[in-house]
């Protein structure tokens, strides 16, 4: 499979939903069909028509497409790697048509042969030649942390061989996989070994099993955080401006916080400039605002843990655990496109196992 693009144009003819997308596809299904089989101008006829059509819909599509037999097309829909865009491809695909001739597929799946390998500026990086073990921390028990070992590492070729290998597991493992499963990565030569290292495809499994582990000793966990109490900071950001948090330390004492391990961060902009970089009047009132709406939407029954919040230099940044990703990114681009002809607004999901981001408030 070939051609990987991102999408960025846009065009006249407006994309509001799903169900438009596939409309447009469908009239243009047989012109797309005939372009990848004879691999005729496919940037021209394939991939300028249907990038700009996509990035209505939603920024952060991205795709691979190719022949998956003499008879059949494969469209492979991918957040290329970005969490809180993978329920949008996942929704998309799910809401695609049958059509004759075309598969469609929702982040880029795993490799089932063992022998898979790439080339990357003449490098080889494939089954045979990358080893991986598991770097376990007493503290940090659920961490996911993996030392890949490639043996001609060296200096020279650190960058190459590191993005080489990231694109090779993404690939080998599956989009979601590879995002999900692993916490850290670190990539070293034979020279650096602490352990004895482990054919790569060993990893699948032993990924497998580790995701089995931490499900079931986490499946029960769960607090009640109505009758918390918000501990509030004053201090000074980093270029000494006021800062100002509400954060519940009570959660952040919690002995499971692993259960969840994904951190929701909202980024809410705003002009602060005539009074030290905090917001005042209206804009305090729109802040306070949104973020009852979040705390209505995103609620603790459903797995969605609101930690705090900070306020400084323009910017409120709000904070949750969440036991899963997927409604979570719902959630929050809904909030995101209520608000978003108020005030500039962003938001992020990352895995945070032990909600490192917020661990100077403990």
């Amino acid at each position: 499979m070939t051609f990987f693009k991102k999408v960025f144009s846009k065009t006249d003819t407006p994309i509001l939903s799903n169900e438009d997308f596939w409309n447009w596809f469908i009239k243009n299904e047989k012109s797309f069909f005939n372009t990848v089989k004879k691999q005729s101008n496919i940037e021209e006829n394939f991939f300028d028509k249907i990038s700009p059509k996509l990035n209505e819909l939603k920024e952060g599509f991205f795709y691979l497409t190719g022949m998956l037999d003499d008879n059949t097309v494969e469209f492979v829909l991918t957040a290329d790697g970005t969490i809180k865009n993978f329920i949008f491809v996942e929704q998309l695909v799910n809401e695609a048509p049958q059509i004759k001739g075309w598969k469609f597929t929702a982040l880029k799946p795993p490799m089932e042969d063992d022998k898979f390998g790439i080339e990357m500026a003449g490098y080889k990086i494939n089954t045979e030649n990358i080893f991986f073990y598991s770097n376990d921390d007493p503290n940090q028990p659920d961490e996911i942390d993996i030392t890949l070992v490639y043996e001609d590492l060296n200096d020279e070729n650190r960058s190459t061989i590191s993005n080489g290998v990231f694109i090779f597991l993404d690939n080998y493992l599956g989009e979601i996989n590879f995002a999900t499963l692993i916490d850290n990565v670190t990539i070293i030569g034979r020279d650096k070994i602490e352990k004895e290292p482990i054919p790569v495809n060993k990893l699948k499994s032993f990924l497998i099993w580790r995701e089995k582990e931490f499900v079931e000793k986490y499946e029960n966990a769960t607090i009640n955080i109505e009758n918390h109490k918000h501990s509030i900071f004053k201090g000074e950001s980093e270029n000494g401006k006021p800062l100002f948090a509400a954060i519940n330390t009570e959660l952040l004492a919690w002995n499971n916080k692993a259960s969840h391990p994904w951190m929701l961060k909202f980024e809410l902009f705003y002009d602060g400039s005539k009074n030290d970089g905090l917001p005042e009047g209206s804009m305090f009132e729109l802040l306070d605002t949104i973020e009852d709406e979040m705390i209505s939407e995103l609620k603790d029954i459903n797995g969605h843990l609101n930690i705090g919040r900070e306020t400084a230099e323009n910017v409120r940044t709000v904070y949750y655990a969440c036991n899963e990703f997927r409604e979570s990114s719902k959630i929050a681009q809904q909030i995101l496109k209520k608000y978003k002809c108020n005030l500039d607004m962003s938001y992020e999901i990352y895995k945070d196992k032990y909600w490192q981001s917020l661990a100077y408030y403990k």
